[in-house]
């Protein structure tokens, strides 16, 4: 059990939520999106959201402004985050169109608020979950598409709610975090995705 637990955090962790958002949002699509725009976009996500932000972790590590990849210390986690921030800016402003792709952009856009809102929340000195932050968010993207597209997506929101809880265990497992800290990254994850479906439902 406490290696399914330790699983769970490298598996979903808050780096992959993007890509799982948007190859959900591939998979499902009814729309007609040629494989090789699919796999542009794709190779950017995984660039811009996976490998830039682990080379600037690893960079910031060595430069000792970060103890460790994991960011216990509340205080460790603004410079990465407000380098997150200019990523994901990066993603909203150079790889979905707005109109092209309404669902991925405003994705994106609730992405970045989260983002910020974590943000905001480290100048105040609270930690949030960034784990349950990342999963929460991709968690009510998918509930906004099964409605989107009247595509009955129940085995994908049991999974990814199955998937809440396992992060949850796994952050408290490790004492990574506590209760309100995984309540807070809960509904800083989940709310920004709930309010921009007011520009694309």
């Amino acid at each position: 059990m406490k290696h399914f637990l330790r699983i769970g955090a490298y598996l979903l962790h808050p780096l992959l939520m993007p890509l799982l958002g948007a190859l959900i949002y591939f998979v499902i699509t009814p729309r007609f999106i040629d494989s090789e725009i699919i796999r542009a976009k794709l190779f950017a996500i995984v660039i811009i959201t996976l490998v830039v932000p682990i080379v600037l972790f690893i960079l910031l590590k060595n430069m000792g402004w970060i103890s460790s990849l994991e960011l216990r210390d509340v205080k460790e986690r603004k410079i990465p985050l407000m380098l997150q921030c200019l990523l994901l800016l990066l993603i909203i402003k150079m790889v979905f169109d707005p109109y092209d792709s309404p669902e991925m952009y405003f994705f994106f856009v609730g992405v970045l608020f989260s983002t910020i809102s974590a943000l905001l929340l480290v100048i105040f000195k609270v930690k949030v979950s960034l784990h349950q932050m990342g999963i929460a968010g991709v968690t009510m993207f998918i509930i906004a598409l099964s409605v989107h597209f009247k595509v009955n997506m129940l085995v994908w929101i049991g999974l990814v709610a199955l998937a809440n809880g396992w992060v949850a265990s796994s952050r408290l497992h490790t004492n990574s975090h506590t209760y309100p800290e995984l309540i807070l990254g809960f509904f800083v994850g989940l709310i920004p995705q709930f309010l921009m479906l007011n520009f694309w439902l």
